[in-house]
This record gives structure tokens, C-alpha cells and sequence, in this order.
């Protein structure tokens, strides 16, 4: 008979082996250490690849929520609420996988609010501004 521990999606299980037996497991109790990113030599993805940014709107003051594609952390805040943009000026920089991802917006349009500030961390689809 041999024990093993057996981790499967981030959850341990003991597992008993007896030769001509059938396979018995129970879940163990284990502390699970923050997930970190896996080391790579794979080239950085390039930031057109990225899923652009959700948008939603209503026809209302704010309808159209720019939201973050990624998780990331917010590195500039290029419009203001109250400015006007073209469609693709940038709105808002997020640091993401040690890239910098221009949110634009989707249209023409004015700014009527940023929700985020420099530094903050954001997770994808948070709403990060709000455009008419």
C-alpha cells in the first residue's frame, strides 16, 4: 500500500494504492499559496491582440461604461470628465503584464466621469469611466 498527495486544481487529496485494489481518495485541508504568474520565454503578447474593451450604454447621461479588458493597474488618466474624445483617443492607461493597454474610446462622444485613479488596480470589466 503506498499514500500519495495529489493536488488537483489547487485542491490536495491523499490517495491510498494497493496493488489489485481500487483507488481510494479523500480531500486534505491545505493552505493555498496567491497564484503568481507562470515564467515564460514565450514573446510578450502584442497589446492589438488584446480583447478590446466592453462597452455599454443606454442612450442616458454615462450610458457607455468603458470597462478594463484585463486585470491590471491603472498607470495614466489621459480625459477628464467633461472633455470631448474622438473615437480611439485614449481615455485611460492600464499596466498589465508589464505592458502599457491604451482604453480608447468607442466613439465620439463626451467624458462624464472617470471612476479610477493612477495606481489603482483593476479587475477586467470594471467600469473604469463613463461617456455620453
Amino acid at each position: 500500500m503506498k499514500n500519495y498527495t495529489i493536488t488537483v486544481n489547487g485542491k490536495a487529496y491523499n490517495v491510498t494504492v494497493e496493488e489489485g485494489q481500487t483507488t481510494q481518495t479523500t480531500p486534505v485541508q491545505t493552505q493555498q499559496a496567491a497564484p503568481t504568474a507562470p515564467k515564460s520565454s514565450e514573446p510578450k503578447p502584442d497589446s492589438a491582440k488584446l480583447p478590446k474593451p466592453a462597452v455599454q450604454g443606454n442612450g442616458t447621461a454615462g450610458s457607455i461604461s468603458i470597462t478594463a479588458s484585463v486585470p491590471g493597474k491603472i498607470s495614466k488618466i489621459e480625459a477628464s470628465a467633461g472633455g470631448s474624445v474622438k473615437k480611439g483617443d485614449s481615455v485611460v492607461v492600464l499596466e498589465a503584464m508589464k505592458m502599457e493597454i491604451p482604453i480608447v474610446a468607442p466613439s465620439d462622444g463626451i467624458i462624464a466621469g472617470i471612476n479610477v485613479t493612477v495606481g489603482e488596480t483593476v479587475e477586467s470589466g470594471d467600469v473604469l469611466a463613463t461617456m455620453d
